[in-house]
């Protein structure tokens, strides 16, 4: 037991992070059986929708599992009502100010994480009464900090300002990258893109696929003037850049990016036109595996890794 399993009562301080167009409640359900802390990805979700989700979730699984919440999304009050009045126990917010919404949910006997990109964040969160904080680095997929501060930088500058639990996310898919987080200051680990690719995840299989495709160098931050987003390099991708030379306005930037790029790309499989949110970790990523393998593995992997540490007798 740590910090992180027993505030959400889980086995493994494994969260999975919620993803847009990839964690619905199969996989969120998957990963909270396997001994994780499972979360529905509320911002690709109608409140209809996520209303249903956490349902079809409460029905899967008697295992603790928590809703993800971007704040700067649009009916975010209908969105905090359905999450009381469906009984969920676990929120992770993020994309906002944690003071917005934090007292309400606590209220409500809520617990409350936030997900943040600098130490600074961190000690908002904090001091807006959150129970815990996610720290994520530069590496991870979708939209990130403006700071650009990688994963193994970020978590002790947080670790060394915070009394509140730390979760680590950005760069981690298995147990050494958990470790390393760990041994850091992390008492747990968020995990994005190795669920993405599982075969809970509600990506299509295109995305899926291109994601174990995916090789070192093949993912890039973008987009900087509208909301920073780590995607593939595709056809879309291409065409940002190539606008990008003729150096374009945010209006340009933004009537070129369009409607629905994400769902196109990672719920509708177009590889091309879509808007493919991924992880640098996605190099490490080779083969589409169930939601509770993943974590088994990287438990496994965990153990193995802080094991041969211990031949390091200095």
């Amino acid at each position: 037991m740590n910090k992180i399993t027993q505030l959400f009562r889980i086995k493994y301080p494994i969260i999975q992070a919620g993803m847009i167009w990839n964690s619905g409640y199969k996989l969120a359900s998957a990963v909270s059986n396997a001994g994780g802390l499972g979360l529905i990805g509320a911002g690709s979700m109608y409140p209809e929708v996520l209303r249903e989700h956490i349902q079809k979730c409460k029905k899967a699984t008697d295992k603790p599992f928590g809703v993800n919440v971007p704040m700067l999304y649009p009916n975010i009050e209908e969105i905090m009502t359905i999450l009381v009045e469906e009984g969920v126990k676990i929120v992770f917010t993020s994309a906002g100010n944690p003071k917005t919404w934090t007292p309400f949910l606590k209220e409500k006997g809520i617990t409350v994480v936030h997900v943040v990109s600098s130490s600074i964040f961190a000690l908002k969160a904090q001091d807006a009464g959150v129970d815990a904080v996610v720290a994520e680095g530069f590496e991870a997929g979708g939209h990130n900090g403006r700071e650009e501060t990688t994963t193994f930088t970020l978590i002790p500058m947080v670790k060394e300002k915070i009394k509140i639990p730390l979760i680590a996310a950005g760069g981690i898919a298995n147990g050494r990258g958990m470790l390393a987080a760990m041994v850091l200051g992390a008492e747990g680990v968020q995990v994005g893109s190795r669920f993405a690719a599982s075969t809970e995840s509600s990506a299509h299989d295109n995305f899926k696929n291109k994601i174990i495709e995916t090789q070192e160098g093949q993912t890039q931050l973008t987009l900087k003037e509208l909301a920073p987003v780590r995607l593939i390099k595709n056809k879309f991708y291409q065409d940002v850049q190539d606008l990008y030379a003729q150096c374009p306005t945010k209006e340009e930037l933004v009537t070129l990016l369009g409607r629905a790029r994400a769902k196109h790309g990672m719920f509708e499989g177009d590889m091309d036109e879509g808007e493919l949110e991924i992880g640098q970790i996605a190099g490490l990523i080779h083969e589409i595996k169930p939601a509770a393998e993943i974590i088994s593995e990287m438990i496994f992997e965990f153990k193995k890794a802080r094991k041969e540490m211990e031949k390091f007798n200095f």
